[in-house]
């Protein structure tokens, strides 16, 4: 379980209402025809010390609002505040100080590390740019973060290639630690490494957050693994939020029919316990043309689905600190009256 929350008034990083639409161009002229909607309208906080877990299928936006949050994306609407700063606007040169707060760790190590530079340029090239001591003060740190990460010293002289998945990921955490941030955006870090290493590469993010005090959004699509890492977890389906709760209750009391869905294809370890499957059936819609109702009763099919059309299907608590889209399609009817 992540580090335990630090309830201060003003979050670490709040997010509003935020979209990321990219343009569809077409016919002789190339002009815009359309949008892709691969973030929507997400709204969402997390606090200093916390772990946020992000679900969802592949395509559903999650990696494009990673990168949205640390303008790596220039957002189409909506907020971003680190700190309480607005950063939603920032020019790349104001935000270059800010950098120093908020750092990214890739999915795939072997395409998110240059191959020709060195592993002691890779890690200090954060330092270099934020202007941060001198060369011998950069050597210094790059060996305590080697350190930090479980790698021996003389990798610094090596290639990032001459090592396997799991100790590339370590280079791209230590990388990302260089300048002490206080939030690291966690784009699916395990998902390209073998079992055996994934649980070693997830134990020292716990055991760095324990220790420095970081922040997650811990993106994954594999609940198991968001299950050991989150505090609260916030479950995501065609670039809008469904579901967002304790990962304690998203776990033991799932409300969304998606976040269901989601659960029931995690293993149970224990072969005498048996958990009913939901089958997803049809398609997830396109995010060029979203339907106009519930997205996830469209794909269902749902015989209740044109009454969506139009309804605010925005999220309400309904426990507390439990928040699920108010869709008639995808909640009990009990859970249902209570949104209504």
């Amino acid at each position: 379980m992540g580090a335990e929350m630090n309830t201060e008034e003003i979050p670490l990083l709040e997010v509003e209402e935020l979209k990321m639409h990219f343009p569809v161009r077409g016919g002789v002229f190339m002009k815009q025809v359309g949008a892709v909607k691969a973030v929507d309208g997400v709204s969402l906080s997390i606090r200093k010390g916390e772990t946020l877990g992000l679900v969802g299928e592949s395509g559903c936006g999650k990696s494009t609002l990673g990168k949205a949050l640390v303008r790596l994306l220039k957002p189409t609407a909506g907020r971003i505040r680190f700190m309480g700063r607005d950063i939603t606007t920032m020019s790349q040169f104001g935000l270059r100080p800010l950098r120093q707060d908020f750092q990214m760790v890739f999915q795939d190590p072997a395409e998110s590390l240059d191959s020709r530079m060195s592993v002691g340029e890779i890690i200090s090239e954060p330092l270099v740019i934020q202007k941060m001591g001198n060369r011998v003060q950069r050597q210094e740190r790059v060996a305590e973060l080697l350190d930090r990460v479980g790698m021996p010293r003389a990798a610094a002289q090596k290639f990032s290639f001459e090592f396997s998945g799991g100790q590339r990921q370590r280079i791209g955490i230590a990388r990302a630690l260089a300048v002490n941030p206080d939030l690291l955006i966690l784009d699916e870090p395990v998902s390209a490494l073998d079992v055996s290493v994934q649980a070693q590469v997830l134990n020292l993010l716990l055991e760095l957050q324990r220790d420095l005090g970081l922040s997650y959004l811990f993106i994954a699509h594999d609940l198991g693994v968001v299950k050991h890492m989150s505090d609260r977890v916030a479950v995501m389906y065609l670039g809008k939020l469904v579901e967002v709760a304790s990962a304690d209750a998203i776990y033991e009391d799932p409300r969304h029919a998606y976040t269901k869905a989601l659960l029931s294809a995690i293993p149970v370890p224990d072969p005498t316990v048996k958990r009913e499957k939901v089958i997803l059936e049809g398609d997830v819609p396109s995010p060029i043309d979203p339907p106009a109702g519930s997205a996830f009763g469209d794909r269902m099919n749902h015989p209740r689905y044109e009454e969506t059309v139009g309804m605010d299907l925005g999220l309400r608590e309904i426990a507390p600190d439990h928040l699920v889209a108010r869709d008639l399609c995808c909640l009990s009817e009990e859970d249902w009256k209570k949104v209504e």
